[in-house]
This record gives structure tokens, C-alpha cells and sequence, in this order.
């Protein structure tokens, strides 16, 4: 026994009218880059999140960090990078042609090789050659900068790189 035939239909497609083309709307204008908003939601952003975190679990520790080492730490380096990017107004040229992924790896090594270094200091150098004790605080920052600096550098980077035209 053989399968039934089944009839072909024209394609539909052709035989319908041509539809108009759809209005397209003007691409929405990014939010420029200004410097002072940045700083403030590198503050803002890890103070609230961690904070709350900390509040939710129980770790004063966390709390009071959020506000302090985190948060200080993500506001200063958001306030680095993005003036360094900036270069006075006119962005160096390097940083406009290189690609995004390779600009932004590249700070966020750069940032976090400091932090790290300043937390070092800090908890190990400056509680064996000072009279500032060693804390329970100061150890948390051997974690704390170089967290915060790898994320204010990889948001700010990416912020700025998308208020930025490439270079002609």
C-alpha cells in the first residue's frame, strides 16, 4: 500500500502583498560618562549589597567592611580609572583601539596588583614595623581591596568604553 499523496500548496509567501517596511526608530543616546555618577554608584553599589548582606547573615564584620574598606575602596578606584580614562577630555588613542575585553583585562590586572599590594601592606607590613596592632579588620583587607578594586575597574571600563566612539 502506498502513502496518500499529499497536495502541495503555492507558496504563500509570494502570493501575499510585499508589507511595509517598519518605522524604525533612532537609537537611544547613551547616558554620557560623567565621572561624579560612576564614583557614587561604585559607593553606593557594594555598600548596599554587601551591607545587606551582611545584615542578613548575621557577620557584623561584613556590615561595617561594606561601608568602609568595600565600598571606600570600589569609590576611589572608580574614581582612578574613569579619570585615567578620561585623560583631561580626550581619551588616549590606544585605549579607544584596543579591544574591549583586552582594555578592561588588562586595567583590572593592573588594579588589583595594587590592591592586593596595599592590603599586603597593610595587614602584614604595617602591624610588624608600626605600633598599629594587628586586627581582625586590617586581615580583611587582603581580600577586600583587590575584590573591590577588580570590580570598580571591569564596570567602570566597560561604562566608560560604551560612552566612547571608536577612532577614526
Amino acid at each position: 500500500m502506498t502513502a496518500p499523496k499529499h497536495r502541495t500548496s503555492p507558496d504563500r509567501a509570494a502570493s501575499r502583498p510585499p508589507r511595509p517596511p517598519r518605522p524604525t526608530r533612532p537609537p537611544r543616546p547613551t547616558r554620557p560618562f560623567t565621572l561624579w555618577r560612576e564614583v557614587l554608584t561604585a559607593y553606593a553599589a557594594p555598600a548596599l549589597t554587601a551591607g545587606a548582606a551582611g545584615i542578613v547573615t548575621g557577620q557584623r564584620d561584613l556590615a561595617v567592611a561594606a561601608c568602609t574598606s568595600i565600598a571606600g575602596t570600589s569609590a576611589v578606584v572608580a574614581f582612578l580609572v574613569g579619570t585615567w580614562l578620561r585623560h583631561g577630555g580626550r581619551p588616549r588613542r590606544w585605549t579607544l583601539a584596543a579591544p574591549r575585553g583586552v582594555l578592561t583585562t588588562a586595567l583590572v590586572i593592573t588594579a588589583v596588583g595594587a590592591a592586593a599590594l596595599l592590603g599586603w601592606f597593610t595587614a602584614q607590613w604595617l602591624p610588624a614595623h608600626t605600633p598599629v596592632p594587628s586586627t581582625p579588620w586590617l586581615e580583611r583587607l587582603r581580600v577586600d581591596l583587590p575584590v573591590s578594586a577588580a570590580l570598580a575597574t571591569t564596570i567602570v571600563t566597560l561604562r566608560w568604553r560604551t560612552t566612547t566612539a571608536p577612532p577614526a
